[in-house]
């Protein structure tokens, strides 16, 4: 992992479930012709790019770059005969005539006899100059070796390669100074271990992650991530298969073509067109499993249909960039969105034109996504620092939060325990709240010390394990190390979790959070202006606009003694 002030960005990731990937992934051998295929592919790619710039650069353009070419080629020749010149007015350093002497005085020759530099040149080579370096390599490896009494150990790299029925795959984007890459991590809560397992080099910059465990070249479950970049394409990775130098498919943009191309285009049949802006968010149709949902900046949403690798549907209800979409968890057909027009519509895919219901909010909606606890219920936030529950029945939010002091960008419900809802924003912060019952409560606050927050999203397997995506780097954080958590959402945890928890009402100290090791990093001890914050949270002073309009505190309660018995609390905790 990058340190220092290095660009080290993580803009998104995504779980893969427990026993979803293959136990040993394949690795990609390519041979002569497929790797000449492949950089006949890239080449192609790069002379369409420079085609659509020559294509766009005008007249005046071409003149500039025709006068600046001139110049460096004028002062290239002015150089050279500087340099010319400079070499025939050069004076010798000696007379011809006269013999050189070393420094004690002995003449050049003097020298050359005693030490027999006359026949240096002519040595003899070595007798066994025709077995080269091979002849110090005879044994293919240390284990044919006789001379070598310790053996190799099995190699602890090919064990790691291996993966476990408990480990979970994190897959991530990663931008850094020197490329864009996709990484694929593996995540093991028993044995505390977070480690780096393959990666793949990108040609842009990641965006959005969906994962998906539909084989687009064959019917059959498999291990995939849809990425979304600045570009108007959507590739498609098959985690399953290391050292790949390009995605498995490509669900084609409708990019500009070089001029000479439009021609062809115009003859083909009108079909659907691709995003022809960059992808900002995607969602796999768990119901439907060959059907992606992408929202795109061109203010559009599309319908793959990934058997054929197609546009099926485009939905143009939307007036501004489309930032989020999310299908709904029971009903294939729902489909939940989220523009910066400050909108978020709920469309019936069977009919789109005619079945949306749009809710307006305070800002730009940054997430949306579906509460899988109570199906009628979504959350949308937005870039004012507003958290919303609304109920698709009603026309009105069933809360309005201030959430964050910056737009929350991050916004995950866990995967198993009711009402734990963890958010995160540029404002450096991870928040965690309960809001079951569609009232809010703050339970923790933490400065997570990664500048801007971008993305958080649960693991599928374990419901208070959280990966958080920043300006620097990345971490997972099982959110129990916080008494608070813990004692708040005890009585809704599995039997098991519960056992682990109870009679420990202590925070984990410095002592344990490093041997968490890549996995910890959080300071525990918040700044002052954290603890204010969030004690003016617990302490109602910010209000939350509940759905009959009246005024209610953060957690939702009535101000009194509970309330100071939470503040108190909090201070003997230290967070």
């Amino acid at each position: 992992m990058a340190s220092g002030n290095k660009k080290n960005i993580v803009p998104c990731l995504a779980w893969v479930k427990q026993g979803c990937a293959k136990r040993n992934p394949d690795k990609v051998a390519l041979d002569k012709e497929e790797l000449k295929k492949v950089i006949e592919k890239s080449q192609q790619k790069l002379q369409e790019k420079e085609g659509l710039l020559n294509d766009s650069d005008n007249e005046n353009g071409s003149a500039d770059m025709d006068e600046s070419q001139e110049d460096n080629f004028d002062q290239a020749v002015q150089k050279a005969k500087q340099m010319a010149s400079s070499i025939k007015t050069k004076a010798p350093s000696q007379s011809p005539g006269k013999r050189k002497a070393s420094e004690n005085g002995e003449d050049e020759d003097d020298v050359v006899k005693r030490y027999g530099l006359d026949d240096y040149d002519e040595e003899e080579p070595p007798s066994d100059l025709m077995n080269g370096i091979g002849g110090l390599t005879p044994f293919a490896s240390n284990d044919e070796d006789p001379y070598i009494t310790l053996k190799d150990d099995e190699d602890s790299d090919e064990e790691d390669f291996v993966l476990k029925p408990t480990d979970n795959l994190i897959a991530l984007g990663r931008i850094t100074e020197e490329a864009a890459l996709l990484e694929v991590y593996i995540y093991n809560a028993e044995l505390n271990n977070l480690f780096i397992h393959h990666d793949y080099i990108l040609p842009t910059f990641p965006l959005v992650l969906e994962w998906m465990d539909y084989d687009v070249a064959e019917d059959q479950p498999g291990n995939f991530v849809a990425m979304g970049t600045m570009e108007p394409d959507i590739g498609i990775w098959d985690l399953d298969v290391v050292d790949s130098l390009e995605p498995v498919a490509v669900l084609q943009g409708d990019r500009p073509q070089v001029s000479k191309k439009k021609k062809k285009k115009a003859e083909k049949k009108e079909t659907l067109l691709g995003h022809s802006d960059a992808v900002l968010d995607l969602s796999w149709n768990h119901h439907v499993r060959n059907v992606l949902a992408s929202a795109s900046a061109d203010k559009t949403v599309c319908l793959w249909d990934l058997s054929k690798g197609e546009v099926a549907s485009s939905l143009t209800h939307h007036e501004q960039q489309v930032q989020c979409v999310s299908w709904h968890p029971e009903e294939s057909h729902t489909l939940l969105t989220g523009s910066f027009d400050n909108y978020a519509a709920v469309v019936d895919c069977r009919s789109p034109s005619e079945n949306v219901k749009k809710w307006k909010f305070t800002g730009e909606v940054e997430r949306a996504l579906w509460n899988h606890f109570n199906p009628f219920n979504f959350l949308a936030s937005t870039d004012k620092g507003m958290l919303y529950e609304v109920d698709v029945r009603k026309d009105k939010p069933l809360f309005t939060l201030s959430a964050h002091e910056d737009a929350v960008t991050g916004v995950s419900l866990s995967s198993q325990i009711p009402g734990l809802l963890v958010t995160s924003s540029p404002d450096k912060h991870l928040k965690v709240w309960d809001i079951h019952d569609s009232r809010p409560s703050l339970i923790l606050n933490r400065n997570l010390r990664m500048d801007i927050l971008h993305c958080v999203n649960c693991n599928p397997d374990h419901p208070f394990v959280f990966a958080v995506g920043a300006n620097k780097d990345f971490k997972v954080w099982d959110i129990r190390e916080s008494a608070a958590v813990r004692s708040h959402f005890l009585q809704r945890m599995p039997t098991a979790l519960a056992k682990e928890c109870e009679e420990d009402d202590q925070d984990l100290g410095p002592e344990g959070e490093e041997a968490l090791g890549a996995m910890a990093g959080l300071r525990v001890q918040g700044d002052e202006d954290d603890d204010a914050e969030e004690e003016e949270m617990l302490a109602g002073d910010r209000k939350v606009k509940g759905a009959a309009g009246t005024s209610a505190s953060a957690d939702g309660s009535e101000p009194g003694k509970k309330k100071k018995k939470k503040k108190r609390k909090k201070k003997a905790l230290d967070l």
